[in-house]
């Protein structure tokens, strides 16, 4: 059965990007409010679909702690479902994403146009200035920085490998930096297309203060969200 409902899962999923795609398109043209709009509504109606059909649900922790307005959110990487999550529990995100994204249809071309930071990995430091540079230019619109610290999705479990892009735009845009833990690749694993039912929970920690050297920084950005996200996973919540 889990297998069954994963599949048609995987069929809404990339179903909902061609419709939307070809239904809502015209909100490329209009102003950076509009085609938000159609990213947030996707982002409800996967998670719809993920409730609905693999009976999966998404919970929300530590929201005393989720900044308003600019600011630099860090979060552990484990499932595409992070990518879908914070156009659900933030106003204006904008997320520091791989240019592999940035093509795909649907997600690609709102992606661009909601002017979000595609990074070449393969650029080495010229992707670091040009993120940073960017970052400088969407805090200044007031809008929070979404980024993946390890750069690509781990299993739970595995040793994180954090690296420098986080530390570059924690330096540069002198702001706190809100960590978020998640368990969300237990039931949306980073590989494969079996989705399982339960908990994905995504939480708010207490924001790093924006003063620190980039060792201790890393140090206490990887101590918090790992120590988290291994609370998590070791305590899945029941369906």
């Amino acid at each position: 059965m889990t297998t069954l409902r994963s599949l048609i899962f995987v069929a809404w999923l990339y179903l909902s990007m061609a419709l939307f795609a070809v239904v809502l398109s015209p909100a490329l043209l209009l102003q950076h409010r509009h085609a938000m709009a159609v990213c947030k509504a996707w982002a409800r109606f996967v998670l719809l679909g993920l409730r609905w059909i693999v009976g999966l649900r998404v919970e929300f922790r530590g929201l005393e702690h989720r900044p308003n307005g600019p600011a630099l959110i860090a979060s552990k990487h484990q499932s595409m479902l992070d990518v879908i999550v914070p156009f659900v529990v933030l106003d204006d995100p904008c997320l520091v994403m791989k240019k592999e994204l940035a093509v795909l249809p649907f997600f690609g071309w709102f992606a661009l146009k909601t002017r979000m930071i595609v990074v070449d990995r393969e650029a080495a430091a010229k992707a670091l200035k040009t993120m940073v540079r960017e970052g400088r230019e969407r805090l200044a619109d007031s809008r929070p920085i979404f980024i993946f610290p390890e750069g690509t999705r781990a299993e739970p479990g595995r040793p994180p490998d954090y690296k420098p892009g986080v530390a570059a735009l924690y330096r540069d845009l002198a702001r706190p930096c809100t960590p978020v833990a998640t368990n969300a690749g237990l039931f949306w694993p980073a590989h494969g297309f079996r989705r399982h039912p339960g908990v994905a929970v995504y939480e708010f920690l207490a924001p790093i203060e924006a003063d620190l050297k980039r060792g201790p920084f890393m140090e206490e950005l990887e101590r918090r969200i790992e120590t988290a996200s291994d609370t998590l996973a070791a305590r899945p919540q029941p369906v």
